[in-house]
């Protein structure tokens, strides 16, 4: 187990990409989260209200020492990761995936004969909650789960509503966290519980 490729991209990945692309230097940024079984990169850029907005986070496997990303296969709901061997490809995809964003496209990722695409196992600890619903056939669900290999959470958010045309449409999205950051994101809502108003449909 070794965090040498890890710290050495630390090091380098942002001055690779402010070389690469101006757009980048002037907005883009990174900060690294250590504290967790599998270290993570993540990737944001600032609005005028000082808040972030991530584009892309990357994650460190210290055991195998390779860097990695998650994706959401849609056609079989599964969490899988995708291998980054070398940090041109790291620089690859946090590249384009800043471009993405900043178009506001989806991201259909390519395939790469150099990368090593394989499932994420997560053992979901509960059904799908509903956090709220209508009449209009909106609803919004969360599933919490850990996953195996790094012992993090995920929660899995699942909005379904239907067109005009009575199409479901269903569209999900995960968020991986370690039990540190689980311990402050319960902090910052708790202490702003009372400020927050209820999903208007």
């Amino acid at each position: 187990m070794s965090m040498d490729w890890f710290d050495r991209v630390c090091e380098e990945l942002q001055d690779h990409l402010e070389s690469i692309c101006d757009q980048y230097g002037e907005v883009g940024q990174m900060t690294i989260v250590r504290a967790a079984k599998h270290p993570r990169i993540e990737f944001f850029l600032e609005t005028e209200e000082d808040l972030r907005e991530y584009f892309f986070t990357l994650f460190y496997d210290p055991h195998n020492e390779e860097f990695y990303i998650t994706t959401v296969d849609f056609d079989t709901d599964q969490l899988s990761k995708t291998i980054l061997p070398d940090i041109e490809d790291i620089i690859d995809e946090v590249h384009e995936t800043f471009h993405d964003f900043l178009d506001d496209g989806e991201w259909e990722e390519e395939e790469d004969d150099e990368d090593i695409t394989e499932e994420i196992e997560v053992e979901w600890k509960t059904g799908e909650v509903v956090a709220y619903t209508n009449e209009d056939d909106v609803e919004v669900l969360y599933q919490f789960g850990l996953i195996e290999e790094t012992g993090d959470g995920i929660i899995r958010r699942v909005n379904r509503f239907e067109t005009a045309d009575r199409e479901l449409v269903e569209d999900e999205s995960y968020f991986i966290f370690s039990q540190e950051e689980a311990i402050t994101l319960i902090s910052l809502i708790a202490s702003h519980m009372g400020s927050l108003k209820k999903f208007d449909f």
